[in-house]
């Protein structure tokens, strides 16, 4: 198992990873159009295990990896036998139902949390180091923009779950 720094910089903070499953025809759906359900699954595996990478080396805060449909599956437990981090199944009707339930629990335990998704690979530890710093200054929220007009980053101190309804995830739009 790969080891985090002994001293996390941000203790009273959890950054929450959500990921799939690597399941051909499950994952990266809309690149398997163009590439097969198997590149687009190695794809997907090479991603999540880029952002854990990033993620546990950082040495920020607890890293709490929400797995769906189970985190039965081998590839959740690969990575925690590598990593440091702890295993929770994503709980909810739609991802915006399920990542607040997941920043509800991880705040109900710390002061703030984080929750980013594993096909982001440009974001960085100081990225992360960043929306950490201003929601320990007492920033109310952050957000990592993507390009797509979407996010990359959520960073909260409080979830609302008016912040996760009526939008259409996973879509082009």
């Amino acid at each position: 198992m790969s080891t985090a720094p002994a001293t996390l910089s941000f203790p009273q903070a959890r950054i929450l990873v959500f990921c799939r499953a690597p399941q051909p025809g499950r994952v990266k759906t809309r690149l398997a159009r163009h590439i097969g359900d198997t590149h687009a699954t190695a794809c997907h595996r090479a991603l999540a295990r880029h952002t854990l990478a990033t993620v546990c080396r950082a040495g920020l805060a607890p890293v709490q990896l929400y797995g769906t449909p189970h985190t039965r599956h081998p590839f959740f437990a690969e990575c925690a036998a590598r990593w440091p981090l702890s295993l929770h199944e994503q709980q909810g009707e739609d991802l915006g139902a399920r990542m607040h339930a997941a920043l509800h629990a991880a705040l109900d335990e710390a002061e703030s949390a984080l929750v980013i998704g594993t096909d982001c690979p440009l974001l960085t530890a100081d990225d992360l180091r960043r929306a950490l710093e201003l929601l320990q200054a007492g920033r109310p929220a952050v957000l990592g923009p993507a390009e797509d007009g979407g996010y990359v980053l959520l960073g909260l101190r409080r979830s609302d779950a008016g912040l996760f309804r009526d939008i259409p995830w996973g879509t082009a739009a």
